[in-house]
């Protein structure tokens, strides 16, 4: 892991890069052949030189994502969807950490508020899906 606050960090290989007239979709496939997509800008393309190929750090704010128990028949626009199983909830006074194990054996955390831990039920061993928009991963590269 990198000094950077943020503890969602996955390292991949880029897939696929499409870029547009002003963002770029990136796939990334991470440990385990899990596949997520990056929403940046053409720049951020051109000054990381990122290609096909590359290794790139994926960063996610624990705030940016979040848990669904159930999906209601409803399908979402949020690209990423990760399913895992709750390994731990980490409570504060008014939010609280959920770090869920994926199928690859890494971890994501999300922050959500207590309120949504007792109105969702969560709790350790339960089988969830983490979700979070292309927007909100930010993408680093090795200099």
């Amino acid at each position: 892991m990198t000094s950077i606050s943020t503890c969602n960090q996955f390292v991949g290989i880029v897939d696929e890069v499409n870029v547009g007239a002003i963002n770029a979709e990136v796939y990334i496939i991470l440990k385990g052949d899990e596949v997520i997509v990056a929403s940046i800008t053409k720049q951020s393309i051109e000054n990381l030189a990122i290609k096909k190929g590359s290794e790139v750090l994926a960063l996610v704010n624990p705030s940016q994502v979040i848990i669904v128990t159930d999906f209601g028949g409803y399908r979402l626009s949020a690209r990423n969807q990760l399913q895992g199983t709750i390994t731990n909830i980490t409570y504060g006074e008014v939010s609280s950490i959920v770090e869920i194990k994926l199928k690859n054996d890494q971890l994501i955390s999300v922050a959500v508020t207590n309120e949504c831990i007792e109105s969702l039920i969560l709790r350790k061993e339960q089988l969830v899906t983490a979700l979070f928009k292309a927007g909100a991963i930010i993408l680093a590269l090795p200099k």
